[in-house]
């Protein structure tokens, strides 16, 4: 089989037109926001010592903050706006995805555009300023007519890396649930899919590199004077901007399914968005949302269904100190998610708790059973979690329920975990009860005697305006409790050994689906 014959190449193209145009939206979007800040800012401030210091000093400390914190610094922010007004003016708005990526990337854009628009005008001969002057020009006229057409090779150079800056940023926006071609790296990093990776990177450079040399030719005509170019150079923005549009035009899904960063979310969303569209129901999946974003999305409507974890639910949104039986973490949390208008549907039949893993050779070797036989050892060994583990209420039980005190705590992408404690990287790891991962490097799950983790019962979630849906009802309903944690693991083992999480979904729906 050829390289291109592979099955993930036609899953890439497939989601091509719709992660592509929502790229090139948000993107340009965001450019244009930025441009119209700040170019009437870095002429204003030009001749304004202080304020051009203080904006380029802003502007410059923006940049030092990473992309992706950026992006989900706004969506609190934004979330918070939209309650005050709604509470204020009974008119409210949605932060999720498309605004807070669109006001951070256009932050991004900032420096490279107030840089090169100052320096530009500074480099004018001040000989030409006088004798405009001289000739009765105003001081408008002089801007217009002479200082900006002078400056401006050195402003498009600006605009031209903003723009790169921008639509390399916008990869990182998948998180907080704008579509882009972020979709494609985020996805594949957590299902080992390295060719959906491969084609998100490169879709984003050539896009970056094709808006880029667009730029440029259109630059050199109004250097020039070449009218070609200019109207060559505008016609290849506008084509991109009309193609990418198209997908926007079409009708869109009436459902919205969420997931989280991890293989099994994509997997259950796939298999949500398929059981939805069985029952004739459009809908689509907005995966790679943070764990943070996700709970805050359905409960204001942004998405109309995810798969949440009991354990997740209980001791991260609704703080529940301590630890309770499985019964009354079920009871109590619907009435917390009634609060919010958000209705638990059901359990799915399996959990997929925290624990702690390692190789069994090793276990066996070092005669560690349970969480109790870790504690003397501990100080000698180095563990392994996901990127919010150990921030997490759960391993201040651990650490307080058992007195555990590693040499060493290490964060990494879930996956990476496992091939890392299987080689000997790190000595044990925070791993989830349901993956698939486990039997692969011939792992084991150690006892937790005092049950210091909570249940974490895979719940089905729904958003409050979609509580008496009874069609949609009706198509997850055959979920509910029919799929177990053996079933979970293969479909959770197959997503990421080379498959995609459509396909992973379709062989676990044949396994668990009613007879």
């Amino acid at each position: 089989m050829s390289l291109f014959a592979d099955p993930r190449w036609h899953d890439a193209l497939s989601n091509l037109p719709d992660y592509l145009g929502a790229h090139v939206r948000v993107s340009l979007a965001a450019l244009a926001l930025g441009l119209i800040v700040s170019l009437p800012l870095a002429i204003f401030a030009r001749h304004r010592p202080v304020l051009r210091g203080a904006l380029l000093g802003f502007a410059g400390v923006v940049q030092t903050v990473p992309g992706l914190a950026l992006l989900a610094l706004f969506y609190p922010l934004l979330l918070a706006l939209a309650a005050l007004s709604m509470s204020t003016f009974g008119v409210g708005f949605s932060a999720f995805g498309f605004l807070p990526a669109v006001l951070a990337l256009a932050l991004y854009s900032m420096l490279p555009v107030l840089r090169n628009t100052i320096t530009g005008l500074d480099g004018v001969d001040p000989a030409l300023i006088e004798a405009a002057q001289g000739v009765g020009m105003t001081e408008r006229q002089v801007l217009t007519m002479v200082e900006l057409p002078l400056a401006l090779p050195v402003i498009m150079a600006g605009i031209r890396t903003a723009a790169v800056w921008v639509i390399g940023t916008a990869t990182l926006s998948t998180p907080i649930g704008q579509t882009s071609l972020g979709n494609y790296i985020f996805a594949g990093l957590q299902t080992q899919n390295w060719i959906l990776v491969l084609f998100g990177c490169a879709a984003a450079a050539v896009l970056a590199l094709a808006v880029d040399q667009l730029l440029a030719l259109a630059e050199t005509g109004l250097r020039r004077g070449s009218r070609w170019r200019i109207g060559l150079g505008s016609a290849g923005i506008a084509a991109i901007v009309i193609v990418t549009l198209l997908p926007a035009t079409a009708g869109r899904s009436s459902y919205v399914i969420g997931a989280k960063t991890f293989t099994e979310q994509y997997v259950l969303a796939a298999l949500l968005q398929q059981r939805l569209e069985a029952g004739g129901l459009a809908a689509t999946a907005r995966a790679g949302l943070g764990s943070s974003v996700i709970y805050d999305a359905i409960k204001s409507g942004d998405i109309d269904a995810y798969v949440d974890y009991s354990g997740t639910l209980w001791a991260n949104q609704f703080k529940h100190p301590g630890i309770a039986a499985r019964d009354q973490v079920l009871a109590e949390l619907k009435q917390d998610l009634a609060k919010d208008g958000v209705t638990l549907l059901g359990e799915l039949g399996f959990a997929n708790a925290y624990a702690l893993v390692m190789p069994r050779t090793k276990a066996e070797a070092m005669k560690i059973r349970s969480i109790d036989d870790l504690t003397a050892r501990a100080p000698s060994m180095t563990i392994a979690g996901d990127y919010e583990f150990f921030s997490r209420p759960e391993w201040a039980n651990l650490r307080r329920a058992y007195g555990l005190a590693f040499k060493t705590e290490r964060q990494m992408q879930p996956d990476f975990m496992y091939a890392a404690v299987a080689s000997g990287e790190v000595d044990l790891i925070a791993g989830y009860t349901s993956d698939g991962l486990i039997a692969k490097y011939d792992l084991v799950v150690l006892d937790d005697p005092k049950q210091a983790i909570p249940p974490y019962d895979a719940v089905l979630l729904l958003a409050p305006k979609r509580a008496n849906d009874t069609k949609l009802r009706t198509a997850l309903k055959p979920l509910l409790d029919r799929i177990d944690i053996e079933a979970m693991r293969a479909a959770n083992l197959q997503a990421g050994s080379g498959s995609t999480p459509d396909v992973a979904a379709r062989a676990l729906w044949e396994r668990v689906k009613p007879r």
